[in-house]
């Protein structure tokens, strides 16, 4: 499984040796002594291999592509292998950086709190990043001020184009920032710029620069370097965990589109590697002919081109089977990006099972709505296929019924209401609700989001009035 791509652009100050020594500095300094790879005491060679089977760490240079390959893996004891690949063309000054998970079943998601691999803060700290245009490539936010307010007109309007996407992060209505937008800049370095408005009452000159396409009031807008335009927007709502789930949608995002983008093979590692078996073989190969001649030229030499032709078939024989196995696992990378990508083109709609722009009021809100849902729709008659797949999926996803059984918390507390009290103020407002008075009746607004409004009297009118308002509670919530 791909997890993490990019391809960035380096000044011509990095050398071979100098990249070399950065990947294994950032190797033997990692803070986890279990990825740190002992013995490894490099004199300056191109083409080596540090480690076992278990932990390694290979050198290549593919001198005809001026390019330098350098993989580091490691497989966990239950089995899973992580591979992270760096591979550095010397002729464009271009280094992609790879991060593969294999042999677990994981979907097409990014993990929580995922990060951006910290090799790239080494390239950043040398100064080795270029520019993209007029943006640099930094583990900093750019923050939006008066000076330099053409640069975000300039992506908004589709005027400027840049390698990476860029992630435009307006101000809240009280002027503070809707994430972490440090934190943010971190975790997305190396695979976006990250934008970020300095001061709410900027906002009547962007709109008026950006003819009111621009995000504002909080809203998040992630524009993609692609030909189409490509736009996502995410919107602010101002309740509980807002922080955490809008960062968590702007990392998957940002980092599915990276991983979804065509590469060169020249930029992946077994690319190279085919490169360089594809290269031998043509060697051998023409080996071969001058061989075959010296075989009919002089007799006496028969012998000696006969061995070496055996050597050479040998050698092809073994070349084929290689280059049919990394031919086979290019094809198997091709797949999941080939499905990355489809889901990539999916974007600007809400495609089955890919969450869309509601965010969770409480952690396994929304999966546990849609499980809820496929389980209901899953009692039906046994021996079909419909109720054999939804069962299936409901089985296999962890259904935790917080829905019923936050229903059945209502029921049991609303049960007898007759009036609000200290407990029952404290349950609704545990469950989320804002409790406002409004004359007669008390307006609860679930976890500040105006859409999901209920009104209850301050007194019932008669025993039933309990049932019937945690009734209405629950049709308006679940």
């Amino acid at each position: 499984m791909l997890l993490f791509s990019t391809v960035l652009e380096i000044n011509d100050t990095l050398t071979k040796d100098c990249f070399i020594k950065l990947v294994i500095d950032w190797n033997q300094g990692s803070p986890h002594p279990s990825n740190v790879i002992p013995g490894i005491n490099w004199s300056g060679e191109h083409n080596i291999r540090y480690g076992n089977d278990d932990l390694w760490l290979e050198i290549q240079e593919y001198r005809n592509g001026n390019t330098i390959a350098i993989r580091y893996e490691k497989t966990d004891a239950d089995g899973v292998v992580w591979d992270t690949d760096f591979i550095m063309n010397f002729t464009d000054m271009k280094m992609a950086i790879q991060l593969d998970r294999s042999f677990l079943a994981a979907a097409l998601t990014v993990a929580p709190r995922f990060s951006t691999p910290h090799f790239i803060t080494a390239l950043a700290d040398g100064g080795y990043l270029k520019n993209d245009g007029n943006l640099p490539t930094s583990l900093r936010p750019l923050y939006i001020t008066l000076d330099n307010l053409d640069v975000l007109a300039g992506v908004i309007n589709g005027t400027n184009h840049y390698h990476l996407p860029v992630v435009y992060i307006s101000k809240n209505m009280d002027d503070s920032d809707p994430v972490d937008v440090r934190k943010l800049a971190r975790r997305l370095k190396g695979v976006a710029h990250i934008l970020v408005q300095r001061n709410a009452w900027l906002n009547d000159r962007i709109r008026s620069m950006c003819d009111n396409k621009n995000e504002y009031y909080g809203a998040v807008g992630i524009y993609f370097p692609t030909p189409v335009g490509l736009h996502r927007r995410f919107l602010y709502r101002a309740y509980q965990g807002t922080d955490d789930n809008l960062t968590e949608k702007i990392v998957s995002t940002v980092v599915n589109y990276a991983i979804a983008q065509n590469v060169d093979p020249l930029y992946t590692w077994l690319g190279v590697n085919l490169s360089l078996l594809t290269d031998r073989w043509s060697s051998r190969g023409e080996d071969l002919v001058v061989a075959n001649q010296a075989k009919e030229v002089a007799e006496n030499a028969r012998n000696e081109a006969v061995q070496l032709v055996a050597t050479t078939d040998d050698e092809i024989k073994r070349y084929r089977e290689t280059i049919s196995r990394l031919t086979r696992e290019n094809a198997r990378l091709g797949s999941e990006i080939a499905g990355l990508r489809e889901k990539l083109n999916g974007l600007d709609s809400q495609p089955l099972l890919f969450f869309g722009d509601e965010v969770e009021f409480y952690p396994g809100e929304i999966k546990d709505i849609v499980l809820s849902v496929l389980n209901k729709a899953g009692n039906t008659p046994s021996r079909t296929r419909r109720s054999d797949v939804l069962r299936d999926i409901v089985r296999h996803n962890n259904y935790q019924k917080l829905q019923e059984n936050r229903a059945k918390d209502i029921k049991a507390k609303m049960r007898g209401y007759s009036g609000m009290n200290g407990a029952m103020k404290q349950f609704l407002e545990k469950l989320g609700f804002e409790i406002i008075q409004d004359g007669k009746h008390y307006r609860l607004i679930y976890f500040g989001d105006t859409r999901y409004h209920v009104t209850i009297p301050k007194t019932p009118s008669d025993h039933r009035g309990g049932d019937n308002n945690a009734m209405t509670i629950i049709d308006i919530i679940l």
